[in-house]
């Protein structure tokens, strides 16, 4: 009965997904005589928890009931006041608890404090899920660093474009969908300068029912980047950052901040961009979840570089056949198969006939 409502609650969170940072998404669920008497989510920073929102749907009727929440409930002053507090002057007789808050500030407090004033609290529930709906907030508010999803589309081979470069489209519409999906949740996509060049994308969000455009990032060692590329002059509510370093031409610098466009330059290593450098500076501009859509090179030094923090793989039933086409990661890999990156929560999912694998790299688990 407890994972039904957590499960609900979840449900819920994920309604605010990619729309609260630098806050997390929860969800709860108020329920009495095991009915649901209210219910509400974390819409975006600045606006009420989700507890909140739930205990004032639920009114004079939450005296005696039991709570349902993905978090641990807050037990500090921040732009709101304490969640804690709250759901004791309301006379919540139990809370359930998917998982305790990361953040230093509370972390196990507002638990504390709910047991201190006579509530029954019973944490734990559904766990697994609701320590993975909060994994970008848990990164960021450990270590200001982002957490990131390396997204890529491939074939039964390994591959992601035929012998000629061409990628479009491995998989298929639902799969396609997914993707804008992810980057709907997303606070901002990063790329590098060479998809631009083969795809000109434009890492926008196209939803039938519409979407958020994340932020644009391309990683453009050079600014390389043409002038007529789509990312730099379509219009969008979400803006595009360039990130170089210093060896780009001072001219081709001012002319594209001419343009409004912002050109961030980070330390460079070996002549190209420094990933962690990239990692910190996003950090500090509060973008908690970073979605990359990249070619091999780019994959292939983020996973070194140890930014990657999650894996969402499609597998397309598809060959392209031979040794010439493009694999997912560039560069060296490991020389023995117990050196391998491996997947720790792995989650399969499947659209028609593409199959989605979904896990946390074991290197880089969410703290």
């Amino acid at each position: 009965m407890p994972e039904r409502f957590l499960q609900r609650a979840l449900d819920l969170a994920q309604c605010g997904e990619g729309r609260t940072s630098p806050n997390p998404p929860v969800g709860a669920v108020v329920v009495s005589g095991g009915a649901i008497i209210g219910e509400g989510f974390h819409p975006r920073v600045g606006e009420p928890h989700a507890e909140i929102f739930a205990l004032a749907a639920a009114g004079p009727a939450a005296r005696g009931a039991d709570l349902y929440v993905t978090l641990e409930p807050c037990s500090h002053q921040g732009r709101t006041g304490p969640c804690a507090d709250a759901v004791i002057a309301v006379g919540i007789r139990r809370v359930f608890v998917g998982t305790v808050d990361p953040n230093p500030l509370v972390a196990g407090r507002g638990i504390a404090r709910l047991r201190e004033n006579g509530i029954e609290v019973i944490s734990g529930v559904l766990e697994a899920p609701c320590r993975w709906l909060i994994a970008p907030f848990a990164r960021h508010i450990t270590t200001g660093l982002p957490f990131v999803t390396l997204k890529a589309a491939m074939t039964l081979d390994g591959q992601t474009a035929t012998s000629s470069g061409a990628s479009q489209w491995i998989t298929g519409p639902e799969s396609r969908e997914h993707v804008h999906r992810l980057r709907d949740r997303c606070d901002a996509v990063l790329t590098g300068v060479g998809t631009v060049l083969s795809d000109d994308s434009r890492l926008t969000v196209r939803l039938p029912e519409g979407g958020r455009d994340p932020v644009r990032i391309v990683v453009d060692s050079t600014l390389r980047i043409p002038d007529g590329a789509q990312i730099l002059s379509q219009s969008s509510s979400a803006p595009t950052l360039l990130v170089t370093t210093a060896a780009a031409a001072p001219d081709r610098i001012n002319a594209l901040r001419a343009r409004g466009i912002e050109v961030l330059i980070c330390r460079d290593e070996q002549g190209r961009v420094s990933l962690a450098d990239l990692m910190e500076r996003l950090g500090q501009r509060n973008l908690q979840h970073i979605l990359l859509e990249a070619g091999a090179e780019l994959n292939g030094s983020a996973l070194r570089a140890g930014v990657v923090n999650r894996l969402a793989i499609f597998i397309a039933p598809k060959l392209f056949g031979g040794a010439d086409g493009y694999p997912l990661f560039g560069g060296a890999g490991v020389l023995a198969p117990d050196a391998a990156w491996s997947l720790i929560d792995v989650r399969t999912r499947t659209f028609t006939d593409d199959i989605l694998i979904e896990g946390e790299v074991s290197s880089c688990s969410p703290v």
